[in-house]
């Protein structure tokens, strides 16, 4: 197995631990609002999941400073290593305040690999391949989410809200450990950190500039679906959290195999067409899931978004690979990353906020409409980029 295929498996593990990781501890939220234990409110839930994405929005610059002093196989480890022992760490939460901290220092190692893991396969994936990259690690991803959901709905439901955790806890020490070795060959050469600074980064984000809006919408779209899909069908429509668990693998497990086939789509009918397809598509589905007055509806609707959501990523992924050289790939996915956890960030406390006050399915229309808004800015965006780029190189 050459380099080049080591990191992208390597990385597709990091991937998919980090992934189901991440919606492993949200799925535990709406079994504990039921339970009325830790957790009382909609906003509570906000609260958690906006500053768990401002930590990570916070700790991904750093780790960007960070990877020359550390270098990529360290920091693969702390990450694996602290998510492994934090997710054993909130079981143990006696009060609210506790599960906030618990979950904050969870959030610090689950920061690692959007900055790090991108930038090594884009940098290892020459243009005519990073299609293909980019949507096997997405899809690996998706793949770690889709046991999340199975898992976590039925061992809470089954037995008690601590055991995925700790389930969990062991799954990614195993694959973190798999990840560390598959790349312990491979030598990674130290970052240059003479060019991180303030110059670098305005001349990153001007680079990547067009895509924003698409980063925004996607991360938005994640989290709000992670935090709040949930309870939506668990609270509203009274599906027990196995089921749920379910529901939500099928929506994520959809849009692993479209991740899967986005490098032979956008092949076939361009990167850009299939970026803006998926944008309008996304976007109905979320207005169809707030307005569904039945569970059946509901979760077609779901299904229908996995189907667009998904497409989203790897598209504005190879966009910011193809459009940044590779010194500066480290900040550009760091940025966008950022991009993804603030606008997350955001919707999460809006949708608590929203839920208690108008009801669970509220955030899905505005977030709905929002994305319509943000399809017409995103795609005169890039229009203009592509007509200042139509020889290929940025988009194709």
């Amino acid at each position: 197995m050459n380099n080049e295929r080591r990191i992208l498996v390597s990385a597709s593990l990091f991937h998919a631990l980090n992934d189901g990781a991440t919606v492993a501890v949200p799925m535990v939220f709406p079994i504990l609002y039921a339970q009325h234990h830790l957790i009382g409110s909609y906003s509570q839930i906000g609260l958690l999941s906006n500053f768990g994405l401002l930590t990570t929005l916070l700790f991904q610059i750093l780790v960007v400073h960070a990877a020359g002093r550390v270098g990529y196989k360290a920091m693969l480890c702390l990450s694996f290593l602290g998510i492994s022992i934090s997710l054993l760490l909130i079981p143990l939460s006696r009060a609210y305040v506790t599960l906030f901290l618990f979950y904050i220092l969870f959030r610090v190692f689950d920061s690692f690999y959007h900055t790090m893991g991108l930038a090594w396969i884009s940098r290892t994936h020459p243009r005519q391949s990073i299609d293909f990259a980019m949507g096997v690690q997405s899809g690996s991803g998706n793949l770690g989410v889709v046991l999340a959901f199975v898992s976590v709905g039925f061992l809470g439901q089954r037995f008690s809200w601590p055991l995925p955790l700790s389930v969990w806890s062991a799954g990614c020490f195993i694959l973190g450990l798999g990840s560390f070795f598959l790349v312990r060959p491979v030598s990674f050469p130290a970052e240059d950190l003479d060019r991180i600074n303030f110059s670098s980064w305005l001349q990153t984000i001007r680079q990547i500039r067009p895509y924003i809006a698409g980063f925004l919408f996607g991360g938005a779209s994640w989290s709000m679906t992670v935090y709040f899909a949930p309870s939506l069908l668990h609270h509203k429509f009274k599906i027990p959290m196995g089921q749920t668990g379910i529901y939500l693998a099928i929506w994520i497990g959809i849009g692993t195999v479209m991740t899967y086939l986005f490098g032979r789509l956008s092949g076939r009918y361009g990167r850009f067409a299939v970026f803006r397809v998926a944008v309008a598509g996304a976007s109905l589905a979320l207005i169809l899931i707030g307005l569904a007055r039945r569970a059946g509806l509901a979760v077609i609707g779901l299904a229908v978004f996995g189907l667009f959501l998904f497409l989203i990523y790897p598209a504005l992924q190879s966009f910011v690979g193809n459009a940044v050289s590779p010194r500066n790939q480290a900040q550009a996915f760091s940025f966008v990353s950022n991009l993804t956890m603030i606008s997350g960030a955001l919707i999460s406390l809006l949708a608590g906020v929203l839920s208690d006050s108008l009801g669970i399915s509220s955030p899905f229309v505005v977030m709905g409409f929002l994305g319509l808004g943000l399809f017409f800015g995103s795609a005169l965006s890039l229009v203009r980029a592509g007509a200042s780029r139509r020889a290929g190189t940025t988009i194709s």
